[in-house]
């Protein structure tokens, strides 16, 4: 497998640690092969920042220190060092355990008081024998244990949960289809081993994933669920430093039943189009799916098995208004398509429902501060997508469209409803609140 698949990844995060080691680096990969062959410590995880192309091996992950906002750089840790559940008997485990059963804290590995100890970081390096964590040196057949801080008890077992818990693929609905996104089952501990946070609770992380927002999706009790297109099943977690993280829930062996209907013209969103146009409204030429040029991306066909991610057909992976593709030309990095419409009935019913009707649109450029802009621009002037003006998710705010009735907060189209230097939006990156977008002024002499 990919050296990667060992490690949770979390953009947009730096954490503040003493241990670290500096590489030049091209890629994630080459990075955490620095980090598996570290020597200095025990690197159990790693920063890649994008832009300097610089490596940052770590001894700390985010569990042990602090972590804060940092839009440029990658973390990525290792899982088994995240991991609160064991594997087996648990001689991998690496978790942070340090009190046994009974709940009597453990004492140092390093330390000889009050016990003598057998096992020491010394004679068993490679046992992850740190602090006072317990863990399982000698493959006990009961699992993890640690010396006592109590004089009148040598050694005794941790009460650590099993993983396999959390799993039973032969039980009903315990596995999962393309992308998880009909996922009915009740796995509610994410793949490090934290139980999750209900749905229907605000803390620790409060969020907008609500029965209320998104009442198809089942999004019941803590069950791990797939509602925005992610790339397998996820939960925010009772964790307050992990805000999200997905869930080990495996692939079914059976193929999934080939949908009713494989779409070849624009029907709802157009998520179920099969068609194969491939060019742009402005006619700019689609760039193919499985390419990362002239534009890197997420959408690989491998991952989205059942997005029909061919070629470089126009598609609807992501729940956009519309099927679009990422273009030919390295100065557009995406824009939707023109999908003939299914039938004149489902034409009338368009302009009834949310979707846009697509009317030649207002020119794309503001006058004065623009808050008479009433354009279709949804994007920012970094590139980063509008959060709708009604969603509270990733942001929450109070600009939304019954307390600014004039000003046509539709959708999630750039807008000026505050009086601000020119239309702007929420994002919907999480450390990105608000941008400006990325639109013109008119030109003075372009006439109305």
């Amino acid at each position: 497998g990919d050296i990667l698949d060992d490690y949770l990844r979390t953009d947009g995060v730096w954490i503040l640690t003493r241990n670290k080691q500096f590489y030049k680096t091209n890629n994630e990969k080459e990075c955490a092969e620095k980090c598996e062959a570290e020597r200095n410590f025990t690197c159990r995880a790693f920063l890649f920042t994008r832009k300097k192309l610089e490596c940052l091996t770590l001894a700390e992950n985010a569990k042990m220190t602090i972590t804060f906002t940092s839009t440029d750089a990658v973390l990525y840790e290792k899982i088994i060092y995240l991991m609160q559940c064991k594997r087996g008997i648990g001689m991998d485990y690496r978790g942070t355990e340090s009190k046994t059963r009974r709940g009597i804290p453990c004492q140092k590995w390093a330390e000889k008081i009050p016990h003598k100890p057998n096992y020491t970081p010394e004679k068993h390096p490679s046992a992850g024998l740190e602090e006072n964590y317990c863990r399982n040196p000698d493959a006990d057949e009961s699992g993890p244990w640690c010396y006592t801080t109590d004089p009148a008890m040598r050694f005794d077992y941790c009460a650590i949960p099993e993983c396999e818990d959390q799993v039973t693929p032969t039980g009903e609905g315990e596995c999962m289809q393309c992308n998880g996104e009909d996922y009915h089952g009740e796995v509610s501990r994410t793949e490090s081993g934290l139980e999750c946070q209900r749905w229907d609770a605000q803390e620790p992380h409060m969020h907008g994933f609500t029965q209320k927002h998104y009442p198809e999706k089942d999004l019941k009790m803590n069950y791990c669920r797939n509602p925005d297109g992610e790339l397998r099943p996820w939960c925010f977690t009772t964790s307050p430093n992990k805000r999200w993280e997905y869930c080990n829930i495996p692939r079914c062996s059976t193929r999934p039943p080939v949908s009713g209907r494989d779409s070849q013209c624009l029907s709802g969103k157009g998520e179920d189009y099969r068609g194969r146009i491939a060019i742009t409204e402005s006619g700019n030429a689609c760039q193919h799916w499985n390419t990362q040029f002239p534009h890197k991306h997420g959408w690989i066909p491998d991952r989205y098995p059942c997005k029909g991610l061919e070629e470089n057909y126009c598609r609807n992976p992501d729940g956009e208004k519309k099927p679009w593709c990422y273009t030919t030309n390295s100065s557009v990095r995406w824009e939707y398509c023109t999908i003939p419409l299914c039938d004149r009935t489902e034409q009338g019913i368009a302009g009834m429902d949310n979707t846009p009707i697509q009317v030649p649109l207002p020119e794309e450029c503001y006058r004065g501060k623009g808050q008479s802009y009433r354009g279709t621009m949804s994007v920012t002037a970094s590139g980063k997508k509008c959060q709708a003006w009604n969603s509270m998710f990733p942001h929450r705010h109070i600009k939304t469209p019954d307390r600014f009735p004039d000003a046509d907060l539709r959708d999630n189209y750039c807008r000026n409803p505050d009086g601000d230097s020119s239309p702007w939006c929420f994002t919907t990156d999480p450390n990105t609140i608000w941008e400006y977008c990325n639109l013109k002024r008119c030109d003075d002499h372009t006439q109305e």
